[in-house]
């Protein structure tokens, strides 16, 4: 059979086997071993045991549910509404005033967070209600929270860059580093298109009732202490080079106790609840990672990505080209997966065409992270948008075309990192 027939057959295997409901890391496993059992002579269990020991078993995958569990315990504590107090005196001079507090509340938790759906869920909890009772409208309110709780991903510590970093064997350590400054110019561009939208109707903001001195201000800041404490610690001690990925990940599991101690919300409940919720949430990812990497190890045998790289070279892409077309290929991948599966699925074979093209890895993997935040917010399988369905009780439909301005703005940033690399490649060589 040709390479594109075998193409063509596993390509077709995986949305079968996923459209009949398997987990998806059960679906990658069952393709990986069609391609094994099919097309190499390599027996295909004793493949299918070695490579999912071998990628359960990595120390730097470690951090991984620590960071998880880090964010299931910060879910349950008063974090969300310490910050909304802290924000808003200091937002509320902006146009669009208190619409900023769900953009600099989603980048401030993702920072302790790492995940998007977190950060989502966690800051809509606090600025749904009360954005909604002072009169802003819905559409701007789910529109900034649906874009800006993809920060969850960007502004490090991140899951997706950890998983990343581990399927592309690049320091996670660097990649956080790396996605500092994007995430930041991320969240800049959502304040920036509240901003034009509220000067362009200025009648659909409430008037501001409250008036804060600097000093009023300064005053209501100290609810701000316990979260940039946590991110000091958790990444301070990255960014000085006393922990790796994994230690930091410990010293935030620990900084979220000692705040869930002192705010008086920890109990034997929330205890238990944050660690299955951490639990189950890890069983998953680590399942779809040991079936990406049989998956990729099958492909290896079969070569589909030496082909696939042969092929792409051929058609003479510029660099250039070839990320609008990944940009597009995983926008439309967006649709069906969510992004630790596109990432896990898609790196075996695209990691031999990137490098080929020169693009750089660390640079690639910040690009990887803001292409799956797109992900994160296309239906039907956006899962910002399921959070915010959940939340609203809109329409699934309502929420991903109140956010399509936000969709829009990351495609513009992934404009600007191509043509100003050093936005994400400066900061990780300064280390």
């Amino acid at each position: 059979m040709s390479e594109l027939g075998v193409t063509a057959l596993l390509v077709a295997s995986l949305f079968l086997i996923l459209g009949s409901g398997v987990w998806i890391g059960l679906t990658l496993t069952g393709v990986a071993w069609i391609a094994m059992e099919l097309f190499s002579s390599r027996p295909a269990g004793d493949a299918m045991a070695v490579t999912i020991w071998g990628s359960s078993s990595s120390w730097t995958l470690t951090a991984l549910p620590l960071f998880i569990w880090m964010g299931e315990i910060l879910f349950r504590t008063k974090l969300s509404e310490s910050m909304f107090k802290g924000l808003a005196p200091w937002v509320n001079w902006l146009p669009g005033r208190l619409l900023h507090t769900n953009v600099i509340g989603c980048a401030i938790f993702a920072a302790v967070s790492g995940s998007s759906a977190a950060t989502c869920a966690t800051i809509g909890k606090m600025t749904l209600p009360e954005l909604t009772r002072r009169g802003y409208p819905q559409d701007q309110i789910i529109g900034s929270l649906a874009g800006a709780g993809t920060l969850g991903l960007l502004i490090p510590p991140s899951i997706i860059m950890i998983v990343y970093g581990v399927s592309a064997e690049v320091s996670i350590s660097q990649l956080f580093v790396a996605g500092v400054l994007p995430g930041l110019l991320l969240a800049s561009l959502f304040s920036g298109y509240i901003i034009v939208w509220s000067l362009r109707n200025p009648g659909r903001i409430p008037p501001s009732t409250e008036q804060f001195t600097f000093s009023q201000r300064l005053y209501e800041s100290r609810h701000l202490i316990p979260v940039m404490g946590l991110i000091g610690a958790v990444l301070g001690s990255i960014y000085a080079g006393i922990a790796t990925a994994t230690e930091a990940a410990a010293v935030g599991v620990i900084g979220s106790f000692v705040l869930s101690v002192l705010q008086g919300s920890l109990s034997w409940t929330t205890f238990r609840e944050s660690l299955m919720g951490a639990t189950r949430l890890y069983c998953m990812i680590a399942l779809i990672l040991a079936g990406a990497a049989f998956l990729t190890l099958s492909m290896g045998y079969i070569g589909l990505p030496r082909h696939l790289a042969e092929y792409v070279s051929s058609l003479g892409l510029s660099p250039f080209l070839l990320i609008l077309a990944l940009t597009v290929f995983y926008a439309i991948l967006g649709c069906f997966l969510d992004g630790i599966s596109m990432v896990v699925l898609t790196m075996g074979v695209l990691l031999p065409t990137v490098q080929a093209a020169h693009i750089d890895l660390l640079w690639f993997g910040i690009f990887i992270v803001i292409v799956v935040e797109m992900a994160q917010i296309t239906p039907p399988v956006g899962f910002n948008l399921f959070v915010l369905q959940g939340m609203t009780r809109k329409e699934i439909t309502y929420i991903a075309r109140v956010t399509l301005p936000f969709f829009f703005l990351m495609c513009v940033m992934v404009l600007v990192l191509w043509f100003f690399p050093q936005i994400a490649t400066w900061l990780p060589g300064k280390m």
